[in-house]
């Protein structure tokens, strides 16, 4: 009798809810800051625009649903048609809120350590309406939903656009963003288009 209760306890512990895999938990500390990879883009493009020197203005925006981002750094001088960018992404309780993803949502916060900001480091080409290429690479700390941290190795490319005044932009929609996103559980493997 005392084994056949021994062997129904076992069992009912076995029976918990399935594991989250660990490609799965990177992969959902990545969702939380896809759309930053954009907005960074932009505000990159922005500064390099705006630039008097070869440092750039800080150009700032908030989260979707909170928080800030800021990109800052230096960008190439002169005529050429070509040129590079180095720039820094900050975040400071950064949140795009609510991401969804197949069978739940996920609302993560981040931020960044000013000793060891992630580097932005973009290449343009035949400027104003030709291509660009570059890195995204750096830690940011999460809080939220997932406790810890996630890690970008990122491989970014897309076209430019002329803004209309001679001025180049990023072109929407035909950005790649390969690469990984290292979290202390796994690691996803990033393919997307924005």
């Amino acid at each position: 009798m005392r084994s056949t209760t021994a062997l129904l306890v076992v069992a009912v512990v076995s029976c918990g809810p399935p594991q989250v895999s660990s490609e799965e938990t990177a992969r959902r500390a990545y969702l939380g800051l896809d759309r930053s990879i954009g907005k960074s883009l932009t505000l990159g493009f922005a500064g390099f625009n705006a630039a008097t020197s070869a440092n750039i203005p800080d150009q700032s925006t908030s989260g979707d649903d909170g928080g800030t981002l800021i990109v800052s750094g230096q960008v190439d001088q002169g005529a050429s048609a070509n040129k590079g960018m180095r720039l820094k992404v900050a975040m400071a309780q950064y949140s795009d809120g609510v991401v969804s993803f197949d069978g739940g949502t996920v609302r993560l916060v981040y931020a960044t350590d000013a000793g060891a900001l992630p580097a932005l480091d973009l290449q343009l080409r035949n400027i104003p309406d030709g291509t660009w290429s570059g890195t995204l690479a750096g830690t940011y700390q999460m809080d939220g939903d997932l406790k810890g941290s996630v890690t970008l190795n990122l491989q970014l490319s897309g076209q430019l656009e002329n803004d209309g005044t001679g001025k180049p932009r990023r072109k929407a929609g035909v950005t790649s963003v390969t690469g990984t996103a290292t979290s202390s559980s796994g690691v996803y493997q990033v393919n997307v288009t924005q």
